[in-house]
């Protein structure tokens, strides 16, 4: 009998690791990320638009990582909002995150038509990505490209 409830025990908490992670990759649309920034709690929010199959965007995610880490005692978020298709939600944008242990507020962005999303969040960006939005209170500005950390860390202490 002990065994069994040990078999039991193990494959809740296994259900339940695996569930309470897939939680940490949402689905979200524009309107919902721009609520998600606008009544946040955060001062500074660091937005990168990524995707799994995107080399340049890869290499630049542990920045993200760091600077998050560098500045945890400050008000700042960093968002991570994946543009892969929502299909490859479970397949592919949830593994990743966990294979890079990703700690950051991933999202899945929930849009049918890039370039209406894409005008939305800059009417400056051509589409590609990596992608990044810097807010700070009324202060806007995106750069389309890829960051070393020096450059990022620039950028962030512009705002």
């Amino acid at each position: 009998m002990k065994i069994h409830a040990f078999k039991i025990y193990t494959f809740l908490l296994f259900a339940f690791s695996i569930t309470s992670f897939a939680q940490n990759v949402k689905l979200i649309n524009i309107n919902e990320l721009n609520q998600r920034i606008k009544n946040g709690k955060d001062s500074t929010y660091v937005v990168n638009f990524w995707a799994t199959w995107c080399a340049p965007c890869i290499k630049e995610l542990p920045h993200f990582e760091k600077l998050k880490a560098d500045f945890k005692n400050e008000k700042v978020a960093v968002l991570l909002v994946s543009v892969d298709f929502k299909s490859k939600l479970n397949s592919a944008v949830i593994p990743f995150v966990k294979r890079k242990n990703i700690k950051s507020e991933v999202f899945l962005l929930n849009e049918s038509s890039p370039q209406e999303y894409i005008d939305r969040i800059d009417p400056s960006w051509s589409g590609s990505i990596p992608a990044t939005l810097f807010i700070k209170d009324d202060k806007r500005k995106f750069v389309e490209s890829e960051f070393t950390y020096q450059e990022l860390l620039t950028e962030y202490k512009k705002l």
